[in-house]
């Protein structure tokens, strides 16, 4: 495994094995790598010749006031899990080397970036659409791979593949999660033992509102929100909803009636303890 921090330098290894007819799967991270992040390079391993994973904390997606200067950051514990996974080359760039004075050049995709996440965190997506371009620029996968768990995130991702017609085939894998069915993330780490416990029901939430529409027939989201609220609220007395939303997988527009709604459903949320922000949904057909 190699460790390139060059942009030209990675451009021209990956010109290289696509000249050689290898396929190149890419796994984006800003690091700190848990088991989730280790399911996407299995799955890109299975699939592709050469697997590259980028590792840079992306200042433009986080907002004033978030936590870029406390994300965690261990790359060296970063290099051991790439290592042992079997990943060929980590991509590390510098920041001044992704932005440099003067840099100007963004990508936004309209409309959809601005609901759910983007409703609360304005500007983020547009960091993170212009990141992911650019590592498409540098690492020229053939296969990139994302998680589910951000499921707004895999929406726009996909519309902008598409809308610019990227050379790239986008994978979403299933969200992994810990014992207790907390959906792993960086800022897990965050959370003590308690709050742990306790943001183990946002799984359990998201499952009892998919039962209600599914199972229950009910068509009103409004109730079905509001059933999942209280829920919440009744077993995690430490959090505080931000949003829950039911909205059109391929829109990520609100869906008010379910009787006569047909396509994929992504019910989603957004919830604190304390400063810690916590995102998980589902997915499914109806």
């Amino acid at each position: 495994m190699k460790v390139i921090k060059d942009i030209k330098a990675f451009q021209q290894i990956a010109d290289y094995y696509r000249a050689a007819g290898k396929k190149i799967g890419f796994v984006p991270t800003m690091g700190y790598l848990h088991e989730g992040h280790v399911s996407l390079i299995l799955a890109a391993k299975d699939e592709c010749d050469i697997v590259v994973v980028s590792i840079f904390v992306n200042p433009t997606q986080f907002l004033p006031g978030e936590d870029l200067n406390e994300y965690p950051r261990d790359f060296l514990r970063d290099f051991h899990i790439c290592k042992n996974a079997g990943v060929d080359y980590i991509f590390n760039p510098e920041k001044e080397d992704m932005y440099p004075e003067g840099y100007s050049t963004y990508v936004s995709v309209n409309e959809i970036s601005d609901r759910l996440e983007g409703k609360y965190r304005p500007g983020h997506f547009l960091g993170v659409t212009t990141i992911v371009m650019k590592f498409f620029n540098i690492v020229k996968p053939h296969y990139a791979y994302f998680g589910q768990k951000d499921g707004q995130q895999a929406v726009i991702i996909k519309r902008m593949v598409n809308d610019l017609n990227f050379d790239v085939n986008i994978r979403i894998c299933k969200t992994m999660r810990d014992e207790n069915g907390l959906a792993m993330s960086s800022r897990n780490l965050y959370l003590n033992e308690i709050e742990k416990k306790q943001a183990s029901v946002l799984n359990r939430a998201l499952n009892e509102a998919k039962r209600l529409i599914m199972e229950a027939g009910i068509n009103d989201t409004k109730i079905v929100r509001d059933e999942i609220r209280k829920y919440i609220e009744s077993e995690a007395p430490l959090s505080q909803i931000q949003y829950i939303s039911i909205t059109d997988n391929s829109t990520l527009r609100k869906v008010k009636d379910l009787e006569n709604f047909k396509g994929e459903i992504l019910i989603s949320l957004a919830v604190y303890f304390r400063k810690t922000r916590l995102i998980d949904n589902v997915i499914f057909e109806k």
